[in-house]
C-alpha cells in the first residue's frame, strides 16, 4: 500500500512557475485511501474551514486548478483539482476519515515532520546565537589588544596593565574587579572571564573598551593615573546607561558556556551540514 508516510509523498510534489512546491489533490486522493473524489472533497472542505479558522488565507494553500484527463481516442476533458501547499496536505490528513489506515499513517507522518521541523528550528536558533557570541568574543579580544596599545601610548606601564584593565571592570561592575567578578559568578580562577560572558555582557565590555580607547586618543591623555581613571569613568558611564534603559547589570548575568564549547559545537554543526 502506498502511503503519505513513504517517499511517495515527496515524489508527488510539483513546482509551479514561481518555484513554489505544491501537490495535486487528484494525485493525493488515492494515497490517502479515497477511491471517490466526492468523499475526498468532503475532507478538502473541512481542511479549508480549519485553514480559515486558524487565520490563514485559504486560496493560498488550496489553489483551484483544472486537471486534464484522457478519454481514450475521443480526446481529453478538464476535471476539478486543487494545488495544495504542504500545510494544506497536513490539514487534509487531520480532517480525513480516521478509520482509513492511510489517514492514520498520514497523521503520524506529519506529526513526526512537525516535531523534526521544531527541532531543526531550535537548532538553527541555537547555531545563530552561538555564532553571534563567538564573533563577539573575537571582536572583544581584538578590542582588548587595541585598548592595551592605546593604554601603552597613554603612559600605562606594562606592570600596571592589570590595574588599568581592572579599573574598567570596577567601573562597569559596580566596584568589582576581575577576580571578585569571577568569585561572584563562581567562575574558576584559571578561566578567562571573557570566555564565560554571554553576548549581552560581551557587548557591554566591548563598548566600554572602545569608548575608553577613543577617549584616551581624543583627549590626548598621557598620564598613567589619568588613563586608569578614564577607563573606570567610562565603565561607570556605560553602567549608568544600562541602568537607565533597564538592562541587566553585568554582575547579575549568569556565566555562559565556555567559548571553547561554543566553537566546538559550531564546528560540529558545520560538519553535519557538509554531510
Amino acid at each position: 500500500m502506498t502511503s503519505i508516510g513513504s517517499e511517495e509523498f515527496e515524489k508527488l510534489k510539483n513546482t509551479n512557475e514561481h518555484g513554489a512546491e505544491y501537490w495535486s489533490a487528484r494525485e493525493l486522493q488515492p494515497v490517502l485511501g479515497y477511491s471517490q473524489w466526492r468523499r475526498f472533497e468532503d475532507a478538502l472542505f473541512r481542511a479549508m474551514n480549519s485553514c480559515e479558522a486558524a487565520g490563514n488565507k485559504t486560496n493560498y494553500h488550496f489553489a483551484g486548478a483544472g486537471k486534464m484527463i484522457g478519454l481514450g481516442k475521443t480526446g481529453t476533458r478538464e476535471i476539478e483539482d486543487y494545488q495544495l501547499s504542504r500545510f494544506a496536505c497536513y490539514l487534509i490528513a487531520q480532517n480525513g476519515d480516521p478509520r482509513k489506515p492511510e489517514i492514520a499513517e498520514a497523521q503520524k507522518y506529519f506529526a513526526i515532520q512537525t516535531r523534526r521541523q521544531e527541532l531543526d528550528d531550535q537548532k538553527s536558533a541555537q547555531l545563530a546565537s552561538d555564532k553571534e557570541r563567538l564573533e563577539l568574543r573575537k571582536q572583544t579580544a581584538e578590542e582588548f589588544k587595541a585598548l592595551s596599545g592605546a593604554a601603552r601610548r597613554a603612559g600605562v606601564e606594562n606592570r600596571m596593565f592589570c590595574v588599568f584593565h581592572d579599573a574598567g571592570y570596577k567601573g562597569l561592575y559596580g566596584g568589582l574587579g576581575k577576580e571578585n567578578i569571577k568569585k561572584r559568578k563562581k567562575i574558576p580562577e584559571k578561566e578567562n572571564l571573557l570566555d564565560r560572558m554571554d553576548a549581552t555582557e560581551l557587548a557591554a565590555n566591548q563598548f566600554c573598551m572602545t569608548q575608553t580607547r577613543e577617549k584616551l586618543k581624543r583627549e590626548h591623555i598621557n598620564s598613567q593615573t589619568a588613563a586608569i581613571n578614564t577607563h573606570e569613568q567610562v565603565g561607570r558611564e556605560v553602567r549608568a546607561a544600562i541602568i537607565r534603559i533597564g538592562g541587566d547589570l553585568p554582575e547579575n548575568i549568569l556565566p555562559a558556556e565556555h567559548i571553547k564549547i561554543i566553537a566546538k559545537r559550531i564546528k560540529s554543526d558545520a560538519k553535519l551540514l557538509d554531510k
